[in-house]
């Protein structure tokens, strides 16, 4: 009997194999879907339309990007955590995710525990942009002119508790200066009301205002990475004249807890691919985009930082979610 018993385990756990290793060398054998918790076009979707093509044409496989714009970042993120762990739902991070860790106090998942992470894309630097006639030339001056006029810059931002407004409370909490936080719905009408001198400065994605500032509408004072951005070589960073400010975009890929290693492995190989690749790497630096190639691990770890990071950042802002 015990013979009996031990043979049918082993061709259980023979089949079980067989079955695992089929699976993985078949993999990937249908669709895959990308879900992006912005509406299309942004640089959130450019983004993961661009790595989504890469994947397609490197996996065999469409990879179909599915906008869920709403919620604050939390209805794509959602529907990721809810998705079969079978390696056909990859999830775009981004620094909403680690924000709303402490903006939202009641979530209805745990972002670090209910994904698990494939591998990191690109950073990209938030510019700390002011209307043209801003009498600072410098962020030092800047910083300087907000000391002399405490509570009379007007900051604004695409909305309370998103990046661009956070990037603005960690300068003021590092730079020991007042700001009056202007929240928008949106870049779009921030920018406007910056071009026409109704707000001061903004602390906005690169992508959303390049366009202006070498259109000479407004004035470029640092970017928020630790270092200087080819894309605006002679703007010094913020962390120049407050340092160990940093306080870029970031983005990567998760999937939901219990994907298979070897889907993790596959897309984290081929993310990683697409980095070093010229024609890749040139248009996420169209982005102001610089690669962020590692291993899963190391995605998570950056992760793990920003949610400590902004944590504090929430709490000394008193920022609400809207």
């Amino acid at each position: 009997m015990r013979l009996l018993q031990r043979i049918v385990a082993g061709v259980v756990l023979t089949c079980g194999l067989v079955g695992l290793a089929a699976a993985q060398s078949d993999y990937p054998n249908r669709p895959l879907r990308w879900i992006v918790s912005y509406p299309p076009g942004g640089s959130t979707d450019v983004t993961a339309r661009l790595m989504g093509q890469w994947l397609s044409q490197r996996l065999g496989q469409q990879v179909l990007i599915e906008n869920r714009a709403g919620g604050g970042n939390n209805i794509g993120t959602e529907a990721a955590v809810r998705a079969a762990p079978d390696g056909y739902t990859i999830f775009l991070v981004n620094p909403a995710n680690a924000i709303n860790a402490t903006l939202y106090p009641k979530l209805p998942f745990n972002f670090l525990d209910d994904l698990v992470p494939v591998g990191g894309i690109i950073r990209v630097p938030n510019v700390m942009t002011v209307t043209k006639n801003f009498p600072a030339k410098t962020v030092g001056e800047f910083i300087e002119y907000a000391k002399k006029n405490p509570g009379k810059v007007n900051m604004a931002s695409s909305g309370a508790g998103t990046s661009v407004h956070l990037s603005g409370e960690l300068f003021k909490s590092m730079a020991g200066i007042d700001m009056k936080h202007i929240p928008y719905k949106g870049a779009g009408p921030a920018t406007t009301d910056l071009i026409g001198g109704q707000v001061d400065v903004i602390f906005d994605n690169m992508p959303s205002i390049i366009t202006h500032i070498r259109a000479g509408t407004v004035r470029a004072l640092g970017v928020t990475t630790a270092q200087r951005s080819p894309v605006l070589p002679d703007t010094q960073t913020v962390a120049e004249s407050v340092p160990g400010y940093e306080a870029s975009a970031w983005f990567g890929a998760a999937a939901p807890k219990g994907t298979p290693a070897y889907a993790i492995e596959r897309l984290n190989r081929e993310i990683n691919a697409a980095l070093a690749d010229p024609g890749m790497r040139a248009k996420l630096a169209d982005l102001g985009g610089v690669p962020i190639p590692g291993t899963p691990e190391q995605f998570w770890a950056l992760h793990r930082m920003e949610t400590e990071k902004w944590a504090k950042i929430v709490q000394f802002s008193g920022a609400k979610a809207e």
